[in-house]
């Protein structure tokens, strides 16, 4: 404890997003400029980043470096969308894209690489993509594909995977977060529990860090507001629209509450990123900063 009463939470490195200024793609007019992204993700006191959509940041690692590295940020993690569950006629492609940002990941001298399953429907249409359940050869084909890809980002890159329940993937429930960390092997594949995407598909993180905590390997800081989620649920508003709503909330006016599923993280006493991303595509310019500001503020008031 420190002299304020709060616990230390010594193993957590707090970092940041292009996510939490409203970016979600390599390109796209409504989104800040990348500069600005770097400008003000350092001005809000962060010192980790993820890269965001490939595209987005500088993919020549000696500007990206420097971009970075003359704003005191440092990056965590690379970001990739797979659709594994197709089986072995995707990894052609899937490996074409996975390399390119793992090698940029790896340059900048990060060690993980997010890997969030595909979509179920698209998520500005509402579109059916695929059915929302997997067939039992469906989750063989994402069991043993996330293996594969835990075993070759190892060991060509030297990055371990950590793959990301979302919301309108196959990968989003309790029981479908159970039901694959039980299928996979623990030494290719660790989780990264983002808490809001947890939330919005019914889950509680608390409960599912102390029952799989030795899969834990990396936290997505977020939080939904439970009424807007019970509006969207009722109505089956897909993800894209539902951020749109504001079913992603600044902390701390969300659930699930912060400080226990940090000191849950705490407790497994190994050291761990956890990047805040505050879902709010698209967002005016003005938005991100003041936002950011606050909720770096209120994770220092939880120790972190």
């Amino acid at each position: 404890m420190d002299t304020a009463g709060t616990p230390s939470l010594d193993r957590i490195r707090i970092g940041s997003a292009p996510d939490s200024w409203g970016v979600w793609f390599a390109d796209d007019p409504r989104q800040v400029p990348w500069e600005r992204f770097l400008d003000e993700v350092a001005q809000a006191g962060y010192e980790w980043i993820e890269l965001g959509p490939y595209g987005y940041l500088p993919t020549d690692p000696a500007r990206l470096a420097d971009e970075t590295g003359r704003r005191g940020l440092k990056v965590s993690a690379g970001t990739v969308f797979t659709a594994l569950h197709r089986g072995p006629s995707v990894w052609d492609a899937t490996w074409e894209q996975v390399s390119r940002v793992a090698e940029l990941t790896r340059a900048m001298g990060a060690r993980h690489l997010v890997v969030i399953p595909s979509f179920w429907r698209d998520d500005r249409t509402a579109e059916l993509i695929e059915p929302p359940e997997l067939a039992a050869a469906q989750w063989a084909d994402l069991a043993r594909g996330m293996e594969r890809l835990g075993r070759e980002v190892r060991e060509r890159y030297g990055l371990g995977i950590v793959v990301h329940p979302h919301a309108d993937t196959h990968l989003d429930t309790e029981e479908h977060v159970e039901r694959f960390l039980d299928a996979t092997d623990p030494d290719l594949v660790s989780l990264c529990l983002d808490t809001g995407h947890y939330a919005y598909c019914g889950g509680d993180s608390v409960k599912l860090i102390e029952t799989y905590g030795e899969r834990l390997g990396y936290l997505h800081l977020k939080q939904v507001d439970p009424d807007v989620l019970a509006e969207v649920v009722a109505e089956g508003v897909p993800f894209g629209p539902a951020v749109r709503r504001g079913v992603m909330c600044e902390p701390p006016n969300g659930v699930p509450a912060l400080e226990p599923v940090l000191a849950a993280a705490q407790g497994l006493g190994v050291d761990l990123f956890a990047i805040v991303e505050q879902d709010m595509y698209p967002c005016p310019p003005d938005r991100p900063l003041p936002v950011a500001v606050r909720t770096r503020r209120f994770l220092r008031s939880c120790g972190a």
